[in-house]
């Protein structure tokens, strides 16, 4: 289970009820695809997941794969 990393309240609460964000990382999923979010290709996606809830594969879609 990967852990979130915090965030003032009132975004926290945003982010939750408009992509599940907490839920989705406590869960090992991704806020986008909601496949399985285990798998990082560096320690720096892995800790862009705790952030932000994506997986690998979208995070190489949404950011590029570079």
């Amino acid at each position: 289970m990967a852990i979130p990393t915090n965030k003032h309240p009132a975004i926290e609460n945003f982010l939750e009820k408009t992509f599940g964000r907490t839920t989705a990382i406590e869960k090992d999923t991704c806020v986008f695809c909601h496949k399985e979010a285990t798998k990082f290709d560096n320690e720096i996606s892995r800790r862009e997941y705790q952030i932000s809830g994506i997986c690998q594969p979208c995070q190489n879609e949404t950011f590029g794969a570079d």
